[in-house]
């Protein structure tokens, strides 16, 4: 191609850019009485969590610490919509302890509400209890269980706490104390101008298997006993006669409650679990453990070239589960500029036949774009940012992602980052592999574009189980990896996985280095905790 040539096929897509962003500020002009106002940010001194903006309810909710004085809640800064105002001044101490009504005005009035949830550590420990204590804050209840044959007139309290720590006050003081609790006790509990009355109940009980939780390779067991007894599990196949105690090492107390995992279990199997307290059995849970789920291409063997032009990650005519960012970075492949960023390999990590996945960044026109592959589906380009869906439908629960790879690690150059990591210049770049198990009724919709940018979240309350590699430096030679899930409920199916892997880990703001390129090989799942 000649200079003139390139000259003209770059003014060419520069125009189209400048068309789509005139187009969009045409679509986007909504008259200015039709714009809501509002928060969009705010931070309080004490808050343990970020504050959590309702847009749609008009709801800023602030979650405090034990320390914090409700009434005088000391907000540091805020942001609202661009020209809007407000009908007070926030900063500084605001009181509450019941909802906080401000108006955020432009052109119209929008009423908001402020309001503080506060976390206080609530705990109460008794000599000898079953279990742990039931604290029930919404009933103002504290549930207190003891086995067969103790004595409720001389229950012995080691510590309680229901209040925020240092400025509570209670009446009678429980703390280190025998009590009879052969029927219930009120105590009035006092802290920051707030007074309340709880009651304190006991309860005889015995060794209880709470809950179960079978996977494909690993059972998880929940259970209540004796406090400071010998707490633990035992196992067997379905139709032996002979109980496998599980190992203490795979078990963890808090006081006299207790869990663990069992594993390794085969597949499809049915295996009984108890729980047991000293000499004190509970009843037998039968189970029976899940199937292996397999994904597809997981060797990254399977490719086919879209119109010769567009490599995809599936069989042509098959059914697609890996899709890749090249559809958005092919857009100006007619012009003869940028290509595929993900593209088959014949460099495999046992130099066997067959492919690897290579995911290279480059920098096409206007942007970087970012080689990546991931479970799920390149939706639409919007602009020069693209629209994808995260996910494929699973609902296994394995306990890690296997992997080869190899990484070839460029720095960051000026003018390939977007404006909030200018910073990140001269910096090595990062490839990153990142798993999690969702459990939501579609996919996740991720959207590049800053004006309606939606990313992944980890901390998401549908994300069950996360897990992550990365590199920030060269890998010359092919390496195994591993991506241990970190489950966080193990009650929870999911409905489908995450899988996405990256050449360069900030690709989702434009950001990386040019050049940078990670191979990838042979994926599997394991099934088992050994």
């Amino acid at each position: 191609m000649n200079v003139k040539n390139s000259n003209s096929i770059i003014a060419a897509v520069v125009a189209v850019f400048m068309a789509v962003a005139a187009l969009s500020c045409i679509e986007n002009d909504i008259p200015h009485e039709r714009i809501p106002a509002g928060f969009t940010a705010m931070t309080a001194e004490g808050e343990t969590a970020a504050a959590v903006i309702d847009s749609d309810n008009r709801v800023v909710t602030l979650t405090m610490g034990e320390a914090a004085d409700l009434a005088q809640v000391n907000i540091i800064d805020y942001a609202i919509t661009e020209g809007a105002r407000l009908s007070a001044d926030i900063t500084g101490g605001i009181d509450l302890t019941s909802d906080y009504h401000v108006t955020v005005s432009l052109y119209q009035d929008y009423e908001w509400v402020i309001r503080a949830t506060q976390q206080v550590e609530r705990n109460c420990i008794v000599t000898g209890q079953l279990g742990s204590t039931v604290i029930d804050p919404e009933g103002k209840r504290v549930i207190i269980t003891m086995p067969i044959g103790s004595d409720l007139t001389a229950v012995q309290i080691s510590s309680i706490k229901l209040g925020p720590v240092g400025i509570t006050t209670m009446t009678p003081d429980l703390n280190n104390a025998t009590i009879d609790l052969s029927q219930p006790l009120e105590v009035t509990v006092a802290y920051g101008g707030v007074t309340e009355v709880w009651t304190v109940y006991a309860r005889i009980g015995t060794v209880t298997l709470d809950r179960v939780d079978a996977w494909t390779g690993v059972v998880w067991a929940y259970a209540s006993g004796f406090n400071g007894m010998d707490n633990g599990f035992e196992y067997r196949r379905h139709g032996n006669e002979e109980w496998v105690r599980v190992d203490d090492n795979a078990v963890t107390h808090f006081g006299g409650e207790f869990s663990a995992y069992i594993s390794p279990l085969d597949p499809d199997a049915t295996y009984e679990v108890r729980a047991y307290s000293g000499e004190i059995y509970s009843d037998v849970e039968p189970i029976t453990t899940e199937s292996i789920s397999e994904l597809p291409n997981m060797g990254f063997d399977e490719w086919w070239y879209e119109n010769d032009k567009l490599w995809q990650p599936w069989a042509e005519g098959g059914t697609s589960f890996w899709d890749t960012g090249n559809d958005g970075a092919a857009t100006f492949a007619s012009f003869g500029i940028g290509g595929n960023v993900t593209s088959p390999d014949t460099d495999t990590w046992d130099g066997g036949p067959g492919y690897s996945a290579k995911l290279e960044t480059d920098y096409i026109v206007l942007k970087l774009a970012g080689g990546n592959i991931f479970a799920g589906e390149y939706v639409r380009t919007d602009g020069t940012n693209g629209v994808l869906n995260f996910g494929r439908p699973f609902s296994g629960r394995p306990v890690s992602l296997r992997g080869h790879w190899k990484y070839k690690c460029e720095k960051i150059k000026e003018g390939h980052t977007d404006s909030e990591h200018t910073d990140f210049v001269g910096r090595p770049d990062t490839a990153v592999v990142y798993a999690a198990l969702i459990n939501k009724p579609e996919p996740i919709e991720i959207r590049t574009n800053p004006a309606n940018r939606q990313l992944f979240d980890r901390n998401a309350d549908y994300v069950i189980a996360y897990g992550e590699v990365q590199s920030g430096e060269t890998i010359s030679e092919w390496t195994d990896f591993e991506v241990k899930f970190d489950y966080r409920r193990t009650d929870v199916v999911p409905t489908h996985i995450v899988i996405v892997c990256t050449a360069s880990k900030y690709a989702d703001y434009f950001t990386g280095g040019e050049g940078s390129t990670l191979w990838l090989d042979d994926f599997s799942l394991d099934w088992d905790i050994e």
